[in-house]
């Protein structure tokens, strides 16, 4: 279900770790999806920052099937979708 959410919102996604942690601090973020296999180092700034904001966030279990879903080449750790 989130992979299928996160590319229905093609127009309100924010892709990688570091937009998605300058949407945070700016407000701009409802929720945030964050791939299983993806560096811990890498995604615990985004969950941690996303508990404290109160904003929910989902895990995924791909980083490439995350990608996919945002219509990119690449794996993505983090995707947010804008409020």
């Amino acid at each position: 279900m989130s992979y299928e959410k996160v590319t229905k919102a093609q127009s309100r996604i924010i892709v990688g770790k570091k937009q998605t942690l300058k949407a945070m601090k700016n407000g701009e973020v409802s929720e945030v999806y964050i791939a299983e296999d993806a560096d811990k180092q890498l995604t615990q700034e985004v969950v941690s920052l996303a508990i404290e904001q109160d904003i929910p966030y989902q895990h995924v279990d791909s980083m490439k099937k995350l990608g996919v879903a945002c219509g990119i080449k690449v794996g993505a750790a983090a995707v947010a979708l804008r409020k």
